[in-house]
């Protein structure tokens, strides 16, 4: 008898014929985020398995993080022959509970000789005599003590969800432009759910922002990468960038024109790290850059397509998921950006995008885009 995970997939089992190339994918990446802990990864018979780490609970915790995984259940493997012991050990792990409780069966090995009504029907009572502070209820149980039957018997009670999606690395990678604000990290998150590699853009104002407000972009990668697996952060220095604008363009267009910038620059770095795509964290009418006009003018300049998972979410609902993967309170912290300055008091919300391009002309953007991509640092997380 020993304690192992069980780790269930969803919508992997969709993908017929190309299904070996997602399975190794995701069980790759169950062995690269438990490896240090020495977990023994395998698969038989549509479960994974692992086992071994030192650390049990972090383990399903890592687990659990991983693109693709459906659910993670600690489970107890033993011997299915001797069912007695079987429902003994059942009792056992059901005794520390309290509430109400059912047995839930799977037999995948058709030749055991009890069917799951049996096995759920022989557990239970034994449950209930050594437990009689428990009660059955099938309906809407406080506890479910699951037992499988395949080549052993497994037995779990505790159920840990998974993120879902897609296995990391089958869709593949995309340029994320990351800020130290809320949105764009679970931008990030959105789209690497969906098996998308990412790389990332932090642009960088010194001076006018701090080192800290860097340190604080890397952590989000960190916190990210968490999820997405190795992550390589390019931060670029944009403050001769920001200043050329504030000092030769139309106030009111100054924060479109910055969009535009970061918009090429990303687009360049990103064909550079062999990203297919550009992702931000844009809302829909959330700020004055982000009306239709205006998303239409930062688009105009690069011809990678421009994913935007957050375009139809509001702000609440935006931050109930930056607080449900661990980023919003590193978001929070109260460190400026380079959006957030040289901001103009009546910016253009409905720019038109010969007036971009006339306001540009004072401004010698490949001599800008060139020094910015060569002063980029890359920094390499998780």
């Amino acid at each position: 008898m020993r304690t192992i995970l069980l780790v269930r997939f969803g919508e992997v089992f969709l993908k017929g014929q190309n299904r070996p190339f997602f399975m190794k994918k995701l069980i790759d990446r169950i062995k690269e985020v438990v490896g240090d802990l020495g977990g023994r990864v395998w698969m038989r018979e549509g479960r994974i398995y692992v086992s071994d780490c030192a650390d049990m609970d972090e383990c399903a915790r890592r687990v659990s993080r991983v693109f693709g995984v459906h659910s993670v259940s600690p489970a107890v493997e033993m011997d299915k022959a001797d069912f007695a012991a079987v429902c003994e050990q059942a009792a056992a792990m059901m005794a520390p509970l309290t509430g109400t409780f059912k047995v839930l069966a799977r037999r995948s090995d058709k030749r055991y000789p009890l069917d799951s009504p049996a096995i759920m029907r022989e557990a239970g009572g034994v449950i209930l005599e050594r437990a009689p502070h428990l009660t059955v209820d099938v309906n809407h149980p406080d506890h479910v003590m699951t037992i499988e039957i395949r080549d052993h018997a497994y037995l779990s009670v505790e159920r840990v969800m998974g993120v879902g999606g897609m296995p990391m690395g089958t869709n593949g990678k995309a340029c994320l432009l990351l800020s130290g604000g809320i949105d764009s990290p679970v931008a990030g998150f959105m789209i690497a759910k969906r098996g998308v590699e990412l790389c990332c853009v932090h642009y960088h104002s010194f001076p006018y922002t701090s080192e800290r407000a860097k340190e604080k972009v890397l952590e989000l990668a960190r916190q990210l990468s968490e999820y997405s697996g190795k992550l390589r952060v390019l931060v670029v220095p944009f403050t001769e960038i920001q200043l050329e604008i504030h000092e030769r363009c139309p106030e009111n267009m100054t924060t479109l024109i910055m969009r535009r910038f970061m918009m090429r620059i990303a687009e360049r770095l990103a064909l550079s790290e062999g990203a297919q795509a550009l992702v931000t964290g844009e809302s829909i009418g959330q700020v004055a850059s982000q009306t239709m006009e205006a998303l239409a003018c930062t688009d105009e300049v690069v011809s990678l397509p421009v994913f935007r998972p957050l375009i139809g979410m509001d702000k609440s609902e935006i931050v109930e998921r930056a607080e449900a993967i661990g980023t919003f309170e590193t978001s929070s912290l109260p460190y400026e950006d380079c959006c957030t300055i040289f901001t103009p008091k009546h910016p253009a919300t409905h720019p038109r995008r010969e007036q971009a391009r006339a306001a540009e002309e004072a401004l010698d953007a490949e001599a800008l885009i060139a020094a910015a991509i060569e002063g980029t640092q890359a920094y390499e997380i998780g």
